[in-house]
């Protein structure tokens, strides 16, 4: 290296002589950079370095990128998108690895780097440790908790396998499920070892929870994940994040079976069912067909017994629940004798009841005043009405004539007076109305069959004291007046005779033919008319 730095032949850099004295020749950036590199490169070689991994970056052109650092110095590396994939598991921060390369610099960032050609993790402690550190991470997160599992279905339709297609883990499980319970099997072809192994094992993961349940292709019951047995590195991919959130994520239930029986991944901790080997994967997936025939037979035995022997204690019960009913003729006479008992006292209810309605209508027809003595009552107040009215208006008109007479504003008097006889024929004219309206009162009680009794005088006659035997009597109807003649019927002292009436068949006009006496009509009982109420 300190050739690069010795005195240069003592020409200029134009081939001029050099200046005299010692002094460096002039070197352009490039120069100097391309003879850094060729000191580098031709200085060190091939080297191993180990160091912990800093701030990877895995570029989208498939390189990768990082440093390499330990306590006193930091070393930036690159791996090229084709020894990405040798590697075999995905650098991540803390990682201490042991790199093996090309030490060189990059002239356009005047740094010195490692071209990575492979890399391989700084002993089993490293990746250990690396391994607990990530699993408490994801048991923090809960996906390690037991409410997560999933139950696996007693005997499922189909089962989905993940695994490689060339080992002999699928073999082992086609062969172990034909002797137990041959069941439809689908292959998700993957790589279990490698930088691609997680990538592919996830998508195949979330790739059989797409399938549709009832599709062309139905989407598994239970899925198998597996490969043989291997070292640390081997089995590195069901280590990795991907493949654990994939695994938690699956709405199918999961038996992982990896490595041996002493071999543990994660992928072990999120599943649902782990499996010492892929044999025993398939072991647990479906049950022994023999087996669950001998058990189908055995529970169809034990039903049969069990059926006999409920229908002979159900029989027995009907027999000893028969013995305890009654005749059912005997129930139907109750039933009958009762329903005849409940008509009879109901008949009797009835005319109770229509009893007692009658009475109180009697009651209430007794209180009631004859519309026509109202009428009468009415016509009188209104004629007095009318004719203290007429009086008053008389009156003020006589003394409007004094007054006019001997008032100077006799004009304005008269005025005032006529105003006040206009009013006052104004309340004459409604109590005219009024006095028509019980007129038309009286025809609509005479339309619902009402009449009216009027003696030979033509006063209305409205009690039956008002009356005496053998009394003349007029029977106003609404279409004409019939002539009728009073005739009382025997009563004891206590009660009073009701008055009896006799209607002749012909007009009025004919009625004094017919007023000879006649024999007295019969009063009728109180409970079998409907009595008079005039």
């Amino acid at each position: 290296m300190s050739d690069l730095f010795t005195t240069p032949p003592s020409t200029g850099p134009a081939g001029t002589p050099a200046a005299s004295g010692g002094n460096v020749p002039v070197q352009s950036v490039s120069e100097v950079a391309q003879g850094v590199k060729r000191t580098i490169e031709s200085a060190f070689g091939r080297v191993k370095i180990r160091g912990e991994i800093s701030r990877p970056n895995y570029h989208r052109s498939g390189h990768l990128y990082l440093t390499l650092k330990d306590e006193r110095a930091v070393m930036d590396a690159v791996a090229w998108k084709g020894q990405v994939a040798k590697f075999g598991f995905r650098a991540e921060e803390g990682m201490e690895v042991i790199a093996s390369g090309k030490l060189t610099t990059f002239p356009g960032g005047s740094k010195y780097q490692l071209n990575i050609e492979s890399m391989e993790i700084a002993g089993e402690g490293a990746l250990l440790k690396m391994l607990e550190d990530r699993r408490k991470k994801l048991a923090a997160e809960g996906l390690f908790a037991p409410e997560r599992k999933k139950p696996l279905p007693v005997l499922p339709q189909s089962i989905g396998v993940v695994t490689s297609p060339t080992g002999a883990v699928i073999r082992d499980i086609l062969h172990r499920l034909a002797d137990r319970f041959p069941r439809d099997v689908l292959l998700w072809p993957v790589s279990v070892q490698g930088e691609a192994a997680a990538g592919m094992i996830a998508t195949a993961i979330r790739g059989f929870n797409q399938l549709p349940p009832d599709g062309p292709m139905r989407r598994p019951d239970v899925l198998i994940v597996g490969r043989g047995g291997g070292s640390l590195e081997d089995l590195w991919a069901f280590n990795e994040e991907v493949v654990i959130r994939a695994v938690a994520d699956s709405a199918i239930p999961i038996i992982s079976a990896v490595g041996h029986e002493t071999d543990t991944t994660l992928i072990d901790y999120v599943a649902d069912v782990r499996a010492p080997t892929p044999t025993g994967a398939a072991e647990m997936a479906v049950p022994v067909r023999t087996d669950e025939l001998l058990k189908v037979d055995d529970m169809g035995q034990r039903l049969n017994v069990s059926f006999a022997r409920r229908l002979s204690h159900l029989s027995t019960q009907i027999e000893g629940l028969g013995r305890a009913l009654t005749q059912p003729e005997r129930l139907i006479q109750e039933r009958t004798q009762g329903l005849d008992l409940a008509q009879i006292q109901l008949e009797r209810a009835l005319q109770k009841g229509v009893e007692i309605k009658r009475r109180q209508y009697d009651q209430i027809a007794n209180r009631l005043s004859h519309p026509r003595e109202r009428l009468n009552a009415m016509q009188q107040s209104l004629v007095a009405q009318v004719e203290r009215w007429a009086n008053l208006g008389g009156q003020l008109t006589r003394r409007a004539d004094v007054e006019l007479a001997t008032l100077a504003p006799a004009r304005r008097l008269r005025e005032a007076a006529h105003r006040q006889l206009q009013a006052k024929g104004q309340d004459l004219a409604a109590l005219t109305r009024v006095l028509a309206g019980f007129q038309s009162a009286k025809e609509q009680l005479q339309n619902q069959g009402y009449i009216y009794v009027t003696s030979a005088d033509g006063g209305v006659i409205t009690r039956g004291d008002q009356t005496s035997d053998g009394q003349a009597v007029t029977l106003n109807f609404i279409d004409q007046a019939v002539a009728a003649s009073i005739g009382l019927a025997g009563s004891s002292v206590a009660e009073k005779p009701q008055p009896a009436t006799k209607v002749s068949s012909e007009p009025k006009a004919k009625a004094k033919r017919a007023a000879k006496p006649k024999a007295k009509a019969k009063a009728k009982p109180d409970n079998q008319d409907q009595g008079t109420l005039l």
